[in-house]
């Protein structure tokens, strides 16, 4: 049967990643988007084919004709909109970050979970073929016993004007800076291919001074499998890199959590690469597992409850750096 669904917060991330998904997956449509301007939501709705649209977001949320919402808004809103859709009777797909804070990630799975109704977030490395290729590979046993994982994450510097910076870097918008925004994808990806995180420490600080948020991090992890981890995530680099190596007694796996850039094992001696494209409409095998789920078929594996063991582990990361 057809699953309607309808979009809060109709901006950028909706324009090619999630919003074709909406109407291209196989028993889905998109029909109703709501936007706090009017008409950047109206613009929205005729340029992509949507029969409603709406600038207030309690409007949306109430529409007979949503059977569930895409919560596609700054981290701070989260929430408050999940909650409201939640008394409405309806399920939900959250953006990531899940929430602005663990806190409110657990409020959220609670009222769901109380109220019967399945509640997922946008963490859609989870149903990527390249991941699935990961998954393939670790589980066949050719690099052996997993002991270890690293990643690496650094950006070039960027200036800012203080006065006027994008949300992502206003810690009171989106609840950190670009550690939670891109760092939370990497971190999802580890509790998808390795399992939970059991154990976390790590040190944040803001080295370049170009806003408030944090601009390094730091962290070691200590997986429920007994593997251990480390990361850093440097946005004021001279370079730019994306790494994640898995080590095993047999051998390793390298990837990248951003792009599609070759899968690399070296295993044996012997080294060998996997190129596997992203769709251009990257959220829609995520979507797709959602749009089956509700239609009684097997669950997503990105829900309310793995998102917020990714929010907990940020947000030890980052809890002397916004405590003191």
């Amino acid at each position: 049967m057809p699953v309607r669904w309808g979009i809060i917060g109709c901006g950028n991330v909706t324009e090619v990643k999630s919003g074709p998904g909406f109407q291209n997956a196989r028993d889905s449509s998109l029909v109703a988007v709501m936007r706090r301007n009017a008409e950047k939501a109206r613009d929205y709705a005729e340029r992509h084919g949507v029969p409603r649209w709406y600038s207030n977001a309690s409007d949306l949320i109430a529409d007979p004709e949503v059977d569930i919402v895409s919560i596609a808004t700054p981290p701070s809103t989260h929430c408050e909109l999940a909650l409201q859709v939640c008394a409405a009777g309806k399920p939900a797909l959250v953006e990531k970050p899940m929430a602005a804070s663990w806190a409110e990630c657990r409020r959220m799975v609670e009222a769901f979970q109380d109220a019967g109704l399945p509640l997922f977030v946008a963490y859609y490395r989870r149903a990527l073929p390249r991941f699935k290729k990961v998954q393939e590979l670790l589980a066949s046993g050719r690099i052996g016993s997993i002991r270890a994982v690293s990643v690496r994450y650094f950006a070039p510097w960027r200036n800012f004007d203080r006065e006027n910076l994008p949300w992502r870097f206003r810690p009171g918008i989106s609840g950190g800076g670009l550690f939670l925004d891109l760092a939370s994808h990497t971190l999802d990806v580890l509790d998808y291919l390795l399992g939970p995180v059991a154990a976390s420490a790590g040190f944040a600080s803001n080295q370049g001074s170009s806003y408030p948020a944090e601009d390094s991090v730091s962290l070691a992890l200590k997986l429920e499998s007994g593997a251990l981890g480390t990361g850093l995530w440097q946005f004021g680099a001279d370079r730019s890199e994306d790494t994640i190596e898995v080590q095993g007694d047999r051998g390793r796996l390298t990837f990248a959590t951003f792009g599609d850039g070759p899968i690399h094992l070296s295993s044996g001696g012997a080294d060998e690469e996997f190129v596997i494209p992203n769709p251009t409409a990257i959220q829609q095998p995520l979507i797709q597992t959602i749009v089956d789920e509700l239609n009684g078929g097997p669950p997503c594996p990105s829900t309310g409850v793995s998102a917020a063991r990714t929010s907990r582990v940020m947000e030890q990361a980052l809890w002397e750096y916004y405590r003191e």
